[in-house]
């Protein structure tokens, strides 16, 4: 039995891990910002508090076996400084407290936001280099963070960090809510021809993903210092997927389209109204959003497979049933 820390562990993809660690019969224990009587109530101790604090990761890391390190400030609109503490410095302090506590393993998750280049990316693998100008300052201080997890790699702590894109499921807080809001009130339109394919990855295969990579450290131990692509076995039409979804939940299909210049003009107004007004509420477009929703973005899983033995374990058509049967309960 090993003694697990999941930082961050109060979130979709968080809570989700702690409940499969859970189920194999780790202990665990959850470092978040804030409460998580969920959690506590099937006793699994929760430590409030900043994940850049040192002294408090410190503490929270004595005797443990493994780390997930999941928390970050997620969103496409924020300050600077938000992303820095949470992101970067987080990042940097939960690699102090485990060498300080000397854990051997840190499994991290990332986003494959970290190499989105503002073009079309069709099952490219983990060779892709970094995008050298993000758009916004979650994949700029992603690919910090990432940086820094991976080059801590070393025979003291073993390091990996998982991609996975467009995380959905049961339990989703972002992605599913954000465009049924938004199909609701007739606010989405297709940007671009509409026809680019996207990964998409299911919770259930994204936490697998993460236990196959924490077993292989505590194993073998050759992913460690790589990251990995994770999701689906085939990338989905992005527009035909959502207009399926909205189908099943009565919600008027996605026809109205938008050039892809047009929307990135728009979204880049819009940056610069919020942040001269210094608005704290997302623009309704952005220059990133625009693109990752024109834009192919799929990936080689390969790296995936071959190494961690990664394969999905829910389909998109069986995650869709799922879905839609978490919402009917």
């Amino acid at each position: 039995m090993n003694k697990v820390v999941v930082t961050g562990g109060g979130g979709f993809i968080g809570s989700a891990i702690v409940r499969k660690l859970l189920a194999r019969g780790d202990r665990v224990v959850v470092i978040g910002r804030s409460s998580y009587p969920e959690l506590t109530a099937i006793g699994v101790p929760c430590l409030q508090g900043d994940i850049s604090d040192q002294g408090f990761i410190n503490r929270a890391f004595v005797g443990v076996d493994l780390v997930f390190h999941v928390a970050a400030r997620a969103g496409i609109w924020g300050p600077w400084q938000d992303y820095v503490q949470t992101n970067i410095q987080g990042t940097a302090t939960v690699i102090q407290s485990c060498l300080k506590n000397h854990v051997p393993s840190l499994v991290y998750t990332s986003t494959p936001s970290v190499v989105f280049n503002r073009h079309d990316l069709e099952g490219v693998d983990e060779r892709i280099p970094y995008a050298r100008r993000s758009l916004c300052h979650y994949a700029t201080s992603k690919i910090i963070a990432e940086k820094l997890v991976l080059q801590a790699n070393c025979p003291q702590l073993s390091t990996v960090a998982i991609r996975p894109h467009l995380v959905w499921g049961p339990g989703d807080p972002h992605l599913i809510p954000r465009l049924l809001d938004r199909g609701r009130k007739g606010m989405l339109k297709i940007i671009g021809r509409g026809q680019n394919r996207v990964d998409i990855a299911y919770i259930d295969n994204v936490v697998h993903a993460h236990l196959l990579a924490a077993d292989n450290l505590c194993g073998p131990g050759d992913a460690a210092g790589r990251a990995f692509f994770i999701g689906e076995r085939q990338p989905v039409l992005l527009w035909d997927w959502i207009n399926t979804l909205f189908s099943e939940l009565e919600i008027e299909p996605v026809r109205q389209k938008v050039p892809l210049a047009v929307a990135y003009c728009i979204g880049g107004l819009l940056e610069v109204v919020h942040g001269s007004l210094q608005l704290s509420r997302e623009p309704r477009m952005t220059r990133f959003l625009a693109l990752q929703l024109a834009r192919s973005h799929w990936f080689s899983h390969a790296a995936a497979e071959d190494i961690l033995g990664y394969q999905p374990i829910v389909t998109v058509g069986e995650g869709m049933k799922l879905f839609l049967h978490s919402r009917i309960g």
